[in-house]
């Protein structure tokens, strides 16, 4: 498994609510997508910096998503240029279902 970290700046800082609302205009694409296990939207506390943590099945299967579309769509939604760092993930302890999943 791995866990992309994305993360950009935006034009100005923004509140929880207006995150919330934002985030949930974006979230329906990512219902069912090939791979990603979980994905969390995240605000900085300062409401400077936002983005997402994916859990996917591979490598292979999130590249295919942060194409140069994506980012120009993440561009053009939020203003800037959006990082991403991929981390290995090879243990989950997932509490809601009470399970330890390994890749």
């Amino acid at each position: 498994m791995i866990t992309a970290f994305v993360e950009f700046k935006l034009p100005k800082p923004i509140t929880v609510a207006e995150a919330r609302e934002t985030f949930l205009s974006t979230a329906p694409k990512y219902q069912g997508m090939p791979g990603l296990i979980r994905k969390y939207y995240y605000l900085s506390e300062d409401g400077a910096k936002a983005g997402g943590i994916y859990l996917w099945e591979s490598r292979a299967q999130a590249e295919q998503v942060y194409t140069p579309e994506w980012r120009a769509f993440v561009r053009g939604k939020y203003g800037s240029e959006p990082s991403v760092t991929y981390l290995e993930c090879p243990v989950v302890v997932d509490n809601t279902t009470n399970e330890i999943i390994s890749a």
